[in-house]
Formats: structure tokens, sequence, C-alpha cells
């Protein structure tokens, strides 16, 4: 594993990217919309485009939106207010290379915490998604007052995560890195974590210096 700074413009042979949760830039503009130009994005998304895989993770899902990397966009969330609270997500698709642990309909729990969840697209790309299970993951739980049908922050049918066209690109809201060991509460998110690091290991290296 290696960090690499927004600023570089080289993924160092790479075979796996992860863009992480928190906060680009504050999230005071729009989010994702001041990190999608950084100099280290050009690079991120020729390896998407070549099938290397790809997860981006509550921010970092909202940038992958804001690169054109994932159909859609995440808006306020419906209440107006950060939320931060355990969700449950039911599997909608346990064909893709991050959820082949995973199981058709699995109820998995993980923490969300963002203001900025909604994910929304026009009706066209909702329906395109939704026919080509490219919905990955949707909110079901917990039901209460401000959430009927378990979708804490409003999003498009309830969608709380979703891949490419090509499945080698994934953003969801919530957190698995939250949630990927029992003595924090769930361990829900390894086996995600663990598909990708495969996906990873498998993929052929390809030098990205321009």
């Amino acid at each position: 594993m290696r960090e690499v700074f927004h600023k570089e413009t080289d993924l160092h042979n790479c075979t796996g990217v992860l863009l992480p949760g928190g906060f680009s830039y504050g999230d005071y503009l729009r989010a994702g919309a001041l990190a999608k130009m950084s100099p280290i994005m050009p690079a991120i998304k020729r390896f998407a485009e070549q099938g290397g895989p790809v997860m981006g993770i509550c921010n970092g899902f909202q940038i992958l939106c804001e690169t054109g990397l994932l159909p859609g966009a995440l808006m306020l969330n419906k209440n107006l207010r950060f939320i931060s609270r355990s969700v449950g997500m039911r599997v909608e698709n346990s064909d893709t290379v991050f959820t082949k642990h995973l199981w058709q309909g699995q109820i998995v729990r993980m923490p969300i915490a963002h203001a900025e969840g909604n994910y929304t697209a026009d009706p066209e790309t909702i329906r395109q998604l939704e026919e080509r299970q490219q919905v990955v993951f949707r909110y079901v739980d917990p039901v209460r007052h401000d959430a009927p049908n378990g979708n804490p922050n409003g999003s498009t049918n309830a969608i709380a995560g979703i891949v490419n066209a090509s499945g080698n690109v994934l953003g969801l809201m919530p957190h698995p890195d939250r949630a990927a060991e029992n003595i924090i509460g769930s361990a829900d998110g390894f086996p995600i974590f663990l598909a990708f690091a495969e996906a990873a290991q498998s993929a052929t290296r390809v030098e990205h210096s321009f």
C-alpha cells in the first residue's frame, strides 16, 4: 500500500485505487468539486478507463461522480443536516469484483457520516442503473420517523452505492472502513475490502507516468 498525495501526477504502478472519505476541502463548496481538479485525478481517470479497480467511499464517491467516473451527483441530505449513524444496506448485486464475498439480498450494517449523501440523477440514468444492475447497495434500515423507508438522506430509490457500466469503479456513501472489525461494532465491510484487494492483486500493473 502507498499513500498518493493529491498533487502528484503518477500512480506509481499501482493496481488498485481507493479514494477514502473525509471532507475534501472542508466541503465548503459542492463536495468533490475542487478535488476533481487535483493533479492526480487524470492518472486515476486513465487507470479506471483501462479497467483498474477503483473504490470511492463517502467523499470519495462524491469525487468519482464529480469527475464523471460514475454517473449522477450527491446533493444535500433531505433534512439539510449532517447525519452520523449506523445504517443497514441490502446487497442488490453480488456479481461484481467488489461484492463477490457477499450474497444477493444480504443486509450489511455500516456507519454513515455525511451532509451530502442524497444520490440523484436524471430519470433515464436512474432507469439504466437499475436495469443494468449497477445499483449495488440500497438503504433499508433503520425505519424511523425521519426515514420511513429506511432511507436516511433522501437518495433516489434509496441508492447507497453504484458501480460504473464496466463494473470496475464502485462508489458508496456508507463507510466499510469503519465496519471492518467486530471490535468496532461490525465486520460487514471487511468482505468488500477483501474483494477489492483480490481485484488489485490480479490487476495488470500499468505505468501511468506522463
